[in-house]
């Protein structure tokens, strides 16, 4: 719990510092709440919108969750293929860094033009987002398994298949963790926009109704949501990190320097 403690501590305290400079600069400046409102005033807004930011975020959680879930399918896929055979690294490798050169202001609107505006657009701009880093890391990680421990199982007689569950995918293993984190911080980001672009539900079309509005207290509600959401995702995955790979954070612990008494 000290640990913990430790580690949130400063976090909280630095977010304290500027909520309460911020507050403090709106009250001095008497700047429009239509221009930067408060923090609360911000605060009061989500809870007087509780119910509706909450409707809404069901539906751009729902499309998070499918769309990360779609991410890492294919890029365990690809990963893998790109590890099994040559001629598909050699294949994807140049479509998977050309992909990230076409941007996602571009696809979005031609996705929901494809298929309309239910959740299927919104899953798959999440999906576009979140796929790339974790299939480089996958990749790099397999590739990173080292040759002796390979030779080693196959003088035991294992098989291809077998030398890649038991040796590559747990070295890749801590490296598929690092893609995934960096990439589950952009999916609420890929939901939000591609509901921005056109959607019925969602905190996009609610954010956008807000800005026309000029609520800009509620802009700022649903920044914070949204921000909320990518933390608790975040959290999420480093704790299935933990769950699924101990060994790798144990080994990390091993290497960390200690403290000086």
């Amino acid at each position: 719990m000290s640990a913990a403690v430790r580690r949130l501590l400063p976090p909280a305290l630095l977010t304290t510092v500027l909520l309460v400079a911020w507050e403090g600069y709106v009250r001095a400046t008497a700047v429009s709440p239509t221009i930067l409102p408060g923090p609360w005033r911000v605060l009061r807004a989500s809870i007087d919108a509780r119910e509706v930011l909450w409707y809404h975020a069901r539906q751009t959680m729902l499309e998070t969750a499918a769309g990360f879930v779609l991410a890492v399918v294919v890029a365990v896929i690809c990963a893998a293929a790109i590890d099994f055979f040559l001629p598909a690294r050699r294949a994807l490798f140049p479509l998977l860094i050309v992909s990230q050169t076409v941007p996602i202001i571009a696809i979005a609107p031609l996705l929901v033009l494809w298929f309309g505006y239910g959740t299927l657009p919104k899953v798959l701009v999440v999906a576009l987002v979140c796929f790339f880093p974790m299939v480089v890391a996958a990749a790099h990680g397999l590739a990173s398994t080292e040759p002796d421990l390979t030779r080693l199982y196959r003088t035991f007689g294992a098989s291809r298949w077998q030398r890649f569950v038991l040796v590559r995918v747990p070295v890749a293993l801590p490296a598929f963790f690092t893609g995934a984190k960096i990439a589950i911080t952009y999916s609420v980001i890929g939901a939000v926009f591609g509901e921005y672009v056109g959607a019925s539900r969602g905190l996009g079309i609610l954010l956008q109704t807000a800005k026309n509005s000029y609520r800009t207290d509620l802009v700022f509600a649903m920044i914070g949501v949204t921000a909320g959401l990518s933390l608790a995702l975040y959290g999420l995955a480093v704790l299935l990190e933990r769950l699924l790979i101990p060994w790798a954070r144990t080994a990390g612990d091993h290497h960390a320097p200690e403290s000086s008494t």
